[in-house]
């Protein structure tokens, strides 16, 4: 029988620029917030309804790194890591926070700076890509 699987995929948009550091021991430390929608109809008014739920990520070493210079506010990510909730006392009262413990990261979409649909500027930005004379 297994003992349990804690295992959690986001799919969502960065809501600020990463905050990176170093751990005492010099390894890369990088934390994200990555909001995620729900929209839906509500059944009663007709009316148009939309939820966000914020993530805290943390990267660890290489992977740390890696976000830290390449991921940006606003760009859409894909995660894979697992829950961890961390506790701490302070003044006497308990604190708690869980955090996704990334164990992959992907990079799925550039910022949009103008006012075109994200489709436009998708297809504007994948056509200005400098083109070389490998045949492949």
């Amino acid at each position: 029988m297994a003992k349990g699987i804690n295992k959690v995929i986001l799919v969502g948009n960065l809501g600020q620029d990463p905050d990176e550091r170093a751990m005492p021991n010099g390894n890369a430390v990088t934390n994200i917030s990555v909001a995620t929608s729900n929209a839906w109809k509500d059944k009663d008014s007709g009316e148009k309804k939309e939820r966000t739920e914020w993530h805290r990520v943390v990267f660890f070493n290489r992977l740390a790194e890696v976000a830290g210079e390449y991921l940006k506010k606003g760009e859409k990510v894909y995660i894979e890591g697992e829950l961890r909730t961390k506790e701490w006392e302070k003044e006497g009262q308990k604190h708690f926070t869980t955090e996704i413990i990334a164990s992959e990261m992907q990079m799925l979409g550039k910022v949009n700076p103008s006012d075109q649909s994200n489709e436009e500027w998708l297809r504007d930005y994948a056509g200005k890509e400098e083109k070389n004379d490998i045949p492949f």
